[in-house]
């Protein structure tokens, strides 16, 4: 497992005793902070326990929008939605906008997407305030805007600020990272052994954009050309298991990297003494049954500057990404009828391809969020006549998974992910769907009745099968 998951990342920007570097820490957040004078207090008043965050303003995780943002999830055909999302506006400054889609897997993954979904940016907040503790000790300023004394700077200093800036948010983005598989592990309540989820997080912060991500769900952007057309920019790297590098580390850490017969196209990662639990993404949260195996938590950091010509930016699990490109990802939410509606315009979308695409599979989950870089949204008489609010979405669309305010479940709950199931699950199936169907007509529509009737197959499951754990392995 040494092998697996080792790594370090020391910030230049800290408040220890190192010389030179010391001084980039009095600056590295004056550049992102600029204009923010509420930065300390803010910090502070947002390192919360999850029982609060309902209360939270400026966070939505349901379907709807916000400033500057919308959200839109539909389950799929596989049992319930595994997919979660949020966008945290104000997130630690007026300046900052947290997003981030989650893509469960494993007969638990709903209930581990949603505490990543909860628990990462709170973990991430209580990072950046852990270093404004330290910088307040050292004497640093790191916290502090002051936008008359930047207009005076020179490009070296910029430059010398932005490094600053970016090793501080990747060595956050790190450390939160491994904090929240390391909660995953030893909570008391979730079995993390077979289940997991991807994980693709942003933070906007003026014209700083911060990546860190893991598995296969993506963020694009669109933007304009020097002409003026729309064009896509891939953000982020599915982190499959067939790229080299996720390759290499699996196998030294003795996993197996291979696809099935049946699905040439998708490499999955199989235990060393079982044709399990095959999954289909070389880093994720949870899936601790792979953990030694070479499958990690470590994300990837990237960071962009953002320029004028950047329009939005568009998170979405795989569910979208199997049957849309980039491209016209891009073009189906630049030409929605509003701002408010581009990403339930892109799940629709995403839906109408499977059926044409795939028409004897299962279509997967599906979660959009749809973040506009320019700051604005539809007016207010547009909103009203699209109709288009957040419960209207949740009352209107039927078979998708909503909570409630307080984060409790209020979908019907299916007994288990069906695409993972173990030998034993196999022979009742049948009857278990047929029992939950028929307790349940009041809350699923037609349209899901008869399509749950269907002997449709699923195209890709992020796990084939659970393994079998015997008391008596066979040595890798």
């Amino acid at each position: 497992m040494g092998c697996c998951v080792s790594t370090s990342s020391q910030s230049t920007c800290s408040s220890g005793s190192h010389g030179e570097p010391q001084a980039v820490s009095a600056t590295c957040f004056e550049m992102g902070f600029r204009g923010t004078k509420r930065m300390s207090r803010t910090i502070s008043d947002h390192v919360i326990a999850l029982q609060n965050l309902p209360s939270v303003p400026n966070r939505i995780f349901a379907n709807g929008k916000s400033r500057t943002s919308c959200i839109f999830t539909q389950q799929g055909r596989k049992g319930i939605n595994q997919d979660a999302m949020i966008v945290w506006e104000d997130f630690m400054s007026e300046d900052l906008t947290f997003c981030g889609v989650f893509d469960g897997h494993g007969p638990q993954g709903h209930l581990v997407a949603r505490k990543v979904r909860d628990a990462l940016p709170l973990m991430l907040l209580s990072s950046m305030h852990s270093y404004q503790s330290r910088q307040h000790e050292s004497g640093g300023s790191c916290f502090k805007g002051n936008s008359k004394k930047l207009n005076g700077r020179d490009s070296n200093k910029d430059g010398f600020a932005e490094d600053g800036l970016n090793v501080l948010w990747r060595e956050a983005f790190m450390k939160t990272y491994k904090a929240m598989d390391k909660e995953l592990r030893s909570h008391p309540n979730l079995d993390c052994f077979c289940s997991g989820s991807t994980a693709v997080t942003i933070v906007k912060q003026g014209a700083n954009l911060f990546m860190g991500y893991i598995g296969d769900s993506r963020a694009i952007m669109g933007s304009k050309d020097s002409n003026g057309s729309m064009v896509a920019i891939q953000l982020t790297v599915d982190l499959k298991p067939d790229l080299p590098r996720e390759a290499e580390r699996i196998r030294k850490c003795k996993g197996r990297v291979f696809a099935m017969q049946d699905e040439p196209e998708v490499p999955r990662v199989w235990l060393p003494f079982d044709d399990a639990p095959g999954l289909a993404m070389a880093r994720a949260f949870g899936d601790f049954c792979l953990k030694e195996y070479g499958v990690i938590s470590i994300p990837e950091f990237s960071h962009r500057l953002l320029t004028e010509r950047d329009q939005f930016i568009v998170l979405a699990s795989d569910g979208v990404w199997d049957v849309l490109s980039n491209e016209e990802v891009v073009e189906i939410v630049s030409s929605a009828p509003t701002r408010s509606s581009a990403a339930r315009a892109l799940v629709d979308a995403a839906a109408r391809e499977w059926k044409l695409k795939y028409p004897t599979s299962k279509m997967d989950d599906c979660a959009v969020v749809c973040l506009f870089l320019d700051g604005r949204m539809d007016s207010e008489s547009d909103y009203e006549e699209q109709a288009f609010s957040s419960a209207t979405l949740q009352s209107n669309h039927s078979g998708n998974a909503v909570e409630s305010d307080d984060g409790q479940k209020s979908e019907p709950f299916l007994p288990g992910n069906f695409a993972v199931r173990t030998s034993e699950e196999c022979d009742s199936y049948g009857r278990v769907v047929a029992a939950e169907f028929e307790g349940n007509a009041g809350t699923v529509s037609r349209e899901d009745q008869s399509w749950s009737g269907l002997e449709g197959v699923t195209r890709v499951n992020s796990l084939v099968q659970l393994p079998r754990f015997s008391e008596e392995r066979p040595n890798p």
